[in-house]
């Protein structure tokens, strides 16, 4: 089960992506994250919603 709250690197295995490329996109609000002290997080929900609208051709 996936947890709903994704560290980087988790997000990363699930786009299929590298874990630098995933931490520039989440630093300039390409995908959407939020940060508990130093570390970066997204909520699965909102990535996949994310997704949702990219797929629909929606700007972001």
């Amino acid at each position: 089960m996936e947890p709903e709250i994704m560290t980087i690197a988790q997000v990363a295995k699930y786009l299929q992506i590298s874990e630098m490329t995933t931490y520039k996109l989440v630093q300039e609000g390409k995908l959407p994250g939020f940060k508990i002290g130093r570390h970066w997080r997204v909520k699965k929900e909102d990535l996949n919603e994310h997704i949702e609208k990219l797929k629909r051709g929606e700007r972001l």
